[in-house]
């Protein structure tokens, strides 16, 4: 991740004591110091008075591509010098409202004001913000004795993604799921609200890109899988062999296309759809190799699940499965597709027991979630607009369970199991949803309003 890192000063301190600025230079480079010790790419700047100077670094950290602008007031700075320039990027604004001093009590020596009283600055340039309608986040805290700059970086990882929903690029292979409604949109209306681009492939075309898949590519992706997978004893290897192949021709299609996600009808996706089989193992590398995917045709969450996963690599497609009333804990699955990052045992593949569609019975590398906190995600629309629903879960760290077979995963609620899934369903949520690991409820907010949705906090 890349930071524009920009601080503010105002030019009365240089006219009138100009022995001050080394120190907050000093402070600037320090802070600077510690986002690129935590593998932050830092993009640094003068310091900022005027309204051109502030014009002409928001224009560097343009050039530069950062993710995000992050702010730190080296003392109060008149928001009037600022506020057009941060108003006039697409650039997000996540605010580091810090200090040097740690302390500031009653025996703190006066001078020490000039070095920590950047706070009502940033409360004069947030004010203007907010009027003027610029989506912001803000962090605060000491910079050594709080959490403060981890924030910041969450915020930055939510505004990355949030820039890659609008650069999203899906391929829908196979239509929808006959008469599941809830995460049915217009693809026109995706392209408008967010910037989704949604590309229904033909059968044609994906015959195409099966057909130019060579044995020897193959081979290699054998080779591979078996140093990652268990196998069950009745895998037939000749026809893992050609799942192999179609789950690379959409690999393939993925790569030339420029796609960040996909999504695919199991009743569908066969040799009806240029596929000899159901390309669930591929679905499951993608998403590890930070491509989108849902299940059944629904682009919308494939989108959701790409873009946040330029943020938070560990992140996931899932549903709902069932309910353990007892211990407040969900039971999360799926047929055969879950982020190859986020699990804590090697995947057993086998064939699955049934074929929906026609063509070879397809392959699925079955793996259970491992135990971390994150975010429960759900992405709907309501009469009126998106929303996003989130919950602040924890998934369960398990050795040894009873669903060899399945995708699993036991997601803790923060509250009880009844009342979660009663505001779900009143609040609309899909059945289709996202586990991002690592993630916190305010950075989802703010990625939600950087796209300007309605949240839902569970």
């Amino acid at each position: 991740m890349k930071i524009g890192f920009l601080p503010l000063y105002v030019k009365l301190y240089d006219d009138f004591t100009p022995k001050s600025r080394p120190r907050h230079e000093a402070f600037y480079a320090e802070v600077a110091g510690i986002f690129e010790e935590k593998g932050i790419e830092v993009v640094k700047s003068s310091f900022c008075r005027l309204d051109c100077e502030f014009r002409e670094a928001v224009r560097l950290f343009e050039r530069e591509k950062v993710d995000a602008i992050v702010t730190l007031h080296m003392a109060y700075s008149p928001s009037l010098e600022c506020v057009d320039a941060l108003v006039g990027t697409s650039l997000p604004i996540v605010v580091l409202d810090t200090t040097s001093t740690l302390e500031f009590g009653n025996m703190q020596a006066p001078a020490e004001i000039t070095y920590c009283h950047g706070i009502h600055g940033v409360m004069d340039m947030c004010s203007m913000l907010k009027r003027r309608g610029k989506e912001f986040a803000i962090a605060a805290g000491h910079y050594k004795e709080s959490d403060c700059i981890d924030r910041v970086i969450g915020f930055v990882k939510a505004a990355k993604s949030a820039a890659a929903l609008s650069q999203s690029r899906v391929a829908m292979l196979g239509g929808l799921f006959d008469g599941m409604g809830d995460f049915r949109v217009p693809h026109s209306e995706m392209k408008s609200r967010f910037g989704i681009t949604v590309l229904d492939k033909t059968s044609d075309e994906m015959k195409a890109y099966e057909d130019g898949i060579a044995d020897s590519d193959v081979e290699k992706e054998l080779a591979l899988d078996k140093e990652r997978f268990d196998f069950d004893e009745n895998c037939d290897e000749k026809e893992y062999f050609e799942t192999l192949r179609s789950c690379l021709a959409v690999r393939k299609m993925i790569e030339e296309e420029g796609l960040t996600g996909f999504t695919a009808n199991f009743r569908t996706v066969g040799p009806d759809m240029g596929l000899q089989a159901m390309p669930f193992l591929e679905a499951c590398k993608g998403m590890e190799r930070g491509i989108g995917y849902a299940g059944e045709g629904d682009p919308l969450t494939s989108a959701f699940v790409g873009a946040l996963l330029q943020g938070y690599p560990e992140t996931t497609f899932t549903e709902i499965f069932c309910p353990d009333w007892k211990n407040d804990v969900i039971f999360l699955s799926h047929m055969g597709e879950v982020n190859y990052r986020i699990i804590n045992n090697r995947p057993y593949v086998k064939r699955m027991g049934i074929n929906y569609a026609k063509g070879l019975l397809p392959f699925a590398g079955a793996a259970r979630m491992k135990g971390g906190k994150g975010v429960f995600v759900n992405v709907n629309r309501d009469e009126y607009d998106y929303k996003l629903i989130i919950s602040e879960c924890e998934m369960q760290e398990f050795d040894e369970d009873n669903f060899k077979g399945s995708v699993r995963g036991w997601m803790k609620l923060s509250t009880s199991t009844a009342d979660f899934l009663e505001k779900l369903s009143i609040n609309g949520a899909t059945h289709h949803s996202v586990f991002v690991y690592g993630a916190t409820a305010e950075e989802m907010e703010y990625f939600a309003a950087l796209h300007g949705m309605e949240t839902v906090i569970i």
